[in-house]
């Protein structure tokens, strides 16, 4: 199949952009002899994993679902943190995650014999307390009455028994300078406990495969926690793996006049791109500029009841007209994982762009989706 004989709405993943994404990250292994996981709460297209599995070394997991799917898709190392763990979900995840990371001491004294027992590592969040992010308090776990990560003025080290390993994970969508400056604090507030540790994990949010990251600075921060301490480094990004990797191919459906030309189309920003309002940002449209920079200019909008339910303003060389299609671009990350069938919009369909330029349809779905979610 072509890719424009695709259905739409339709997520289409690019081999072959997804492959430099993670040729990239792999050097950064080779180099450094660090380890990357992939977070699946970015990307969770388990299809792929194979692929992933040739350049990466493992995946990391929020709970015990995710977990599961990297234990049975990826089948190498298997991570997992969650800011509290259910007692009747402790057994599975403990016998299939090779790191298991806590939140807080009070969970640490209630699982980590459990644990250690299973011969798997103990790890501890902390939080350093610096916020490096601008404007994003949603996405920033160093934030004032943060639940994520434990603070030096609540730290324990007469627990750290059986610890092997401290995580943070502070970044979103950021350098490696943010990087650097959060690794100061770490120093500063944890310093004097990592000589003890095994290993550190940089947790995520490292937008490494981004054009303009800083690498080099990157590798010499994970050169300078294996020299200085001595400890093996995890970094564990989700984004950075299927980065600018992955379209949403859409249809419009009808053009209207409300003081702006409107376009409504058969994909949803709440159902299908939900970081379009929730970050928010305004995606990457193909052939498309700015709000009056091409002669004809639209408000992109999705097919449910939600008055907020706006990708964005675009501008056009030609008016738009119904069966147009359009392909938003970066639409591998946080979409699969996030979407809803809210309103009952049907889910998009799920496809591969293969190397040689075919297409693959993966997975469609129907009204049944939709009904199993409800009672």
């Amino acid at each position: 199949m072509r890719f424009e004989e695709l259905p739409t709405p339709c997520y289409v993943v690019d081999e072959k952009l997804l492959e430099n994404n993670l040729k990239i990250l792999n050097g950064v292994m080779e180099r450094t002899g660090a380890k990357i996981v992939l977070a699946q709460k970015a990307f969770s297209m388990f299809k792929l994993y194979p692929l992933l599995a040739k350049y990466l070394n493992g995946t990391t997991a929020s709970g015990l679902y995710e977990a599961r799917l990297g234990y049975e898709e990826m089948g190498k190392e298997n991570h997992v943190f969650s800011p509290a763990y259910r007692d009747d979900e402790m057994d599975e995840i403990v016998l299939i995650c090779d790191h298991i990371i806590f939140n807080s001491f009070s969970q640490l004294e209630k699982f980590k014999d459990k644990v250690l027992k299973a011969g798997k590592k103990v790890g501890l969040r902390i939080n350093p307390e610096c916020s490096t992010q601008d404007g994003h308090a949603i996405y920033d776990p160093c934030s004032p009455g943060s639940r994520l990560g434990v603070t030096v003025d609540q730290f324990r080290p007469e627990l750290l028994e059986g610890v092997s390993g401290l995580h943070f994970h502070t970044l979103c969508q950021q350098n490696a300078d943010d990087l650097e400056t959060t690794l100061h604090a770490v120093e500063e507030n944890f310093g004097q406990w990592l000589p003890q540790m095994e290993w550190i994990n940089f947790g995520g949010g490292h937008h490494i495969t981004r054009e303009d990251y800083d690498i080099p600075l990157l590798e010499k921060c994970i050169k300078r926690m294996q020299d200085t301490y001595g400890l093996e480094v995890y970094l564990e990004p989700g984004e950075a793996v299927a980065l600018n990797a992955g379209y949403l191919v859409t249809t419009v459906l009808d053009t209207i006049k409300n003081g702006i030309d409107i376009a409504i189309l058969d994909t949803s920003a709440t159902c299908h791109m939900p970081d379009v309002l929730e970050m928010p940002y305004r995606p990457p449209l193909f052939e498309s500029g700015e709000p009056g920079e091409k002669p004809y200019t639209y408000r992109l909008g999705g097919p449910t009841c939600l008055a907020g339910d706006i990708i964005g303003d675009y501008s056009f060389d030609q008016p738009l007209k119904p069966c147009d299609r359009l392909i938003f671009g970066d639409m591998a990350i946080y979409t699969m994982v996030k979407n809803t069938t809210f309103n009952g919009m049907p889910l998009p369909t799920i496809a591969i762009k293969k190397k040689d330029g075919d297409c693959e349809i993966i997975r469609q779905f129907g009204y049944e989706d939709f009904k199993m979610r409800l009672s």
